[in-house]
């Protein structure tokens, strides 16, 4: 099967120029979605991992499944203002100007190792400050995974630890 067919890309979302590969025909069959997931968690049980993250806010439909076939923790990493209790954030840089992602405080103990999970992987930006924000609090990361990655966007080079999609997909279908 060819994950890639199921997938319906969206011109011109969120705004002209720019195809969106919405992961949302996927989550509406139940069969080749099990299939992405029964990858995903074949992919990251290998690695071993203590805990998996999952970034705002579709590493969570990602992340939750996962941990929970392979009976892990799972814990979210969010934008900043948006996790309850005491945080560690990280900052990073887009294209204009910064922004900040946090995890809880608790979450990652030193020497965890830590699976990363996103839906999609493009400029690599978000990955690579999550990656940065568990190597802050002592976790080292075991494997990020994501559904889809854009690979003309070149965000795989950003990333310093262990990185796998199910598919790669061109920026014009």
């Amino acid at each position: 099967m060819n994950l890639l067919d199921h997938i319906d890309v969206v011109p011109d979302f969120p705004k002209e120029g720019i195809n969106f590969y919405d992961i949302q025909s996927i989550l509406k069959k139940p069969k080749i979605w099990q299939s992405a997931l029964d990858e995903l968690t074949g992919r990251v049980k290998a690695t071993n991992p203590d805990v998996i993250v999952g970034i705002e806010s579709r590493g969570f439909l990602t992340g939750v499944p996962v941990a929970g076939a392979l009976g892990l923790p799972f814990g979210m990493v969010r934008k900043k203002g948006k996790l309850p209790g005491e945080v560690i954030g990280q900052e990073y840089a887009l294209e204009y100007g910064t922004d900040k992602i946090e995890i809880q405080k608790d979450l990652i103990a030193p020497g965890m190792k830590v699976a990363i999970m996103d839906d999609l992987l493009a400029t690599g930006g978000t990955m690579a400050a999550t990656g940065d924000l568990i190597r802050k609090v002592g976790g080292e990361i075991c494997i990020a995974t994501c559904i889809i990655e854009l690979f003309e966007l070149g965000g795989k080079e950003k990333l310093d630890f262990p990185f796998e999609a199910l598919i790669q997909a061109p920026l014009d279908p």
